[in-house]
């Protein structure tokens, strides 16, 4: 990116849904500019519940377009990024007292057939004392149903995205924050600030505002602009145990209050439980969960499990902002519907039509790919560029994996570098797919990757991320584009940090010094 540089498209938001319009918009031919004002997924995008999924209780909201929207696209993205999302099975137990037997299967039997479904099992009832799954819960739940849906690294899904994005031709500027944008001339003149200060001037033909939560503000401190649609905040918060189960499955509860909560098979090591559904009104840079949030998801998962957790037991926590399509009479956080409205303003001038802006209210990560299809769809109309959309059949970076198999493509990796220590090939596998061989690049041993910054981190991933996928401090690789900081020592993280946060002072000394050396030449 420089001074007066002028694109077709400018992005603003490193989210999901900018990263997904980003990509669609190079794919289809468009010069585009994403900036993000921190890390790629620094937010929202990377603090869901991590699943691909239709919204099983979006059912009883009545729902419907929303559910078979996400259930098509649950079926596209296992087959785009099979590395990193994966099938995985839920266990729902019945309790009578909450929705009866019969509404569910109902329910479960919509679920199966309202989209097309070929790469997962369909539902079925089980009986507790038989299956895996009945002998952590308590005694008097004896039957409950099993469905699939699909797991997902939410911040390594929006980091690909962006990957793809930039070898299809975009710029991509993390760090970098919008200040105020105009129409002149038939563009946007837009004024970007960098996180040391800087600020530089580009022109693009039209505006993505994906800016998650705070595409409101967006729009009337640097655009000066109203919308005819508004979000509603809603933080969704996530706490991180030991291991509270040996199997593979899911587990889906019904709280008495019709909240539901999930307990995931997380990192190997942990269970991942969420979600809370709570009004936000503060900055959501800031936001975090409370002793409230902890206390609740505690008591909901004690009401199944026959070994209970106190907020003592929590590893992590974690809490994002979600931003919802506001709608009237909709007085529930959790009843608020998780579809999305694009709203597109061309604008006029003396000549005619002006520069486009286009502005994402709502969405789920399961329908990103739709909505960034929509959305340049209706951009492409406005600047008359018509270009076909073409993510549906196409692989994310590293998902390129023969006919989607995981496992094969994983032991073959394995296999194929048998110095690597079994579980760090596996992790490669999952994290890079086919892309683990270029991030390991010429190594042939441990000692060839540099040296081991954390358990499990040598140099040369650290190398890699700053160089193609935007890491620029720790929190980035040991959070983001990794969950490596869950399994540090207790007591060790700040030591661990500060160290790979050396190593990016370090690297980026070199790489100016290098710079230097050149234009001297």
């Amino acid at each position: 990116m420089r001074e007066g540089a002028r694109y077709d498209l400018l992005v603003v938001g490193g989210g999901i849904n900018g990263a997904g319009i980003a990509r669609d918009a190079a794919g289809r031919g468009l010069a585009v500019l994403l900036v993000e004002q921190d890390d790629l997924a620094g937010h929202t995008s990377s603090s869901s519940t991590k699943l691909i999924h239709g919204g099983l209780r979006y059912l009883e909201y009545k729902e419907f377009s929303l559910v078979r929207k996400a259930l098509k696209e649950r079926e596209t993205l296992l087959r785009a990024a099979p590395h990193i999302i994966r099938p995985l099975r839920f266990v729902m137990p019945h309790m009578p007292n909450l929705r009866p037997a019969w509404l569910i299967r109902a329910g479960l039997f919509l679920y199966d057939h309202l989209a097309r479904r070929e790469l997962l099992p369909g539902s079925r009832g089980i009986v507790m004392r038989r299956h895996p799954a009945g002998a952590p819960l308590v005694d008097s739940i004896d039957r409950g149903f099993v469905y699939s849906d699909g797991w997902v690294d939410d911040a390594r899904l929006v980091v690909l995205n962006a990957l793809d994005a930039s070898e299809r031709g975009a710029a991509i500027e993390t760090r970098t924050k919008l200040v105020r944008a105009v129409r002149a001339g038939g563009e946007w003149q837009a004024e970007l600030e960098r996180a040391d200060g800087t600020r530089l001037a580009v022109r693009a033909r039209a505006l993505a505002n994906a800016a998650g939560p705070w595409v409101g503000q967006v729009l009337h401190e640097a655009l000066g602009r109203g919308a005819q649609h508004t979000v509603r905040l809603v933080k969704g918060s996530h706490i991180v145990t030991r291991r509270l189960f040996e199997h593979d499955h899911a587990y889906i509860f019904q709280n008495p209050d019709k909240r539901i909560i999930f307990a995931i098979p997380y990192e190997r090591e942990f269970t991942l439980i969420g979600t809370t559904d709570v009004e936000y009104h503060d900055d959501p840079a800031r936001v975090a969960i409370d002793d409230a949030e902890i206390r609740y998801l505690c008591e909901s998962i004690n009401r199944y499990f026959k070994r209970k957790i106190a907020p003592a037991d929590v590893c992590w926590s974690y809490s994002g902002v979600r931003p919802l399509l506001e709608e009237e009479g909709a007085a529930d956080p959790s009843a608020v519907t998780r579809d999305y409205r694009l709203e597109i303003d061309t604008g006029t001038n003396a000549s005619g039509p002006d520069a486009p802006l286009l502005s994402v209210f709502g969405g789920k990560i399961t329908t990103f790919r739709k909505l960034a299809e929509e959305a340049v769809d209706l951009l492409g109309e406005a600047l008359d560029h018509r270009a076909p959309g073409w993510t549906a059949g196409a692989a994310l970076p590293g998902g390129d994996i023969a006919n989607g198999q995981f496992d094969r493509f994983a032991a073959r990796f394995a296999s194929g570098h048998p110095w690597l220590p079994a579980e760090l090939a596996h992790r490669y596998a999952r994290a890079y797919g086919t892309r683990a061989e270029r991030m390991i690049g010429e190594a042939r041993s441990l000692s060839d990757l540099g040296a081991e910054l954390a358990p499990g981190l040598y140099e040369r991933e650290l190398a890699y991320l700053s160089g193609t996928e935007w890491a620029r401090c720790a929190d980035d690789v040991l959070w983001r584009r990794s969950k490596l900081g869950l399994h540090l020592a207790p007591g060790t993280l700040d030591a661990v940090r500060s160290r790979i946060d050396t190593w990016f002072t370090r690297s980026r000394s070199r790489d100016s010094a290098s710079r230097d050396s050149v234009f001297s030449q």
